[in-house]
């Protein structure tokens, strides 16, 4: 899996790409712009998130491509490049052909599909080009926004987990979403007669 050469996902509406250190300044802005929304369920995005912040972050994912335990990618727009969000395949279990999909978008930008179509995007990448053969997706119970993601891309509702989360210091149950290989066919129709979905290797 650390082989794989992929480096920008893009569908014509979103771009997602591996981030480098020149997308510090923009990944910070967007997380402090985001705190209020997304700290509750990210503790990473405190108040006072700061560019070093961002910029460790950044400078950690190459070795985590490379042991081919997490692809983490920023959601551009596609036609501004305003940066939006990260999504990512990561927690990848190479044994049993799983990983997680997890996400995050500026507020300034919800409300648009945005989330629903990097999500799409980091899906097929982990079940086409990771070959696995299944993807979760978990969110806390009262997470409703990130739960909608899972649901409008199709995953299937497992079960509820009790207690799965620890939020704001008290214990949270959370919802497990999946998607298989037999759900890759029916994401790649997202995109229409003629596909737009990119695997762009640079």
């Amino acid at each position: 899996m650390s082989d794989v050469p992929c480096q920008q996902l893009r569908d014509g509406t979103v771009q997602l790409r591996f981030l480098t250190e020149a997308d510090a300044p923009a990944h910070c802005e967007a997380v402090n712009e985001s705190v209020a929304e997304v700290s509750k369920w990210l503790p990473w995005a405190h108040a006072g998130y700061s560019e070093e912040e961002s910029r460790d972050w950044i400078a950690a994912q190459p070795e985590a491509r490379e042991s081919g335990q997490a692809y983490e990618f920023g959601i551009f727009d596609e036609p501004s490049g305003r940066f939006l969000g990260c999504c990512g395949v990561n927690h990848v279990d190479p044994q049993n052909g799983g990983a997680n999909v997890g996400y995050w978008v500026r507020t300034s930008a919800t409300g648009r599909g945005v989330c629903t179509a990097a999500a799409r995007l980091a899906v097929l990448f982990g079940l086409e080009e990771l070959g696995l053969q299944r993807i979760e997706i978990t969110a806390a119970i009262e997470n409703a926004a990130s739960r909608r993601v899972a649901e409008k891309l199709g995953a299937r509702r497992e079960g509820v987990m009790r207690k799965r989360f620890r939020i704001e210091g008290r214990p949270m149950d959370g919802v497990l979403y999946s998607l298989t290989d037999e759900d890759a066919e029916p994401l790649r129709a997202a995109d229409g007669p003629t596909p737009r979905r990119q695997w762009t290797a640079e």
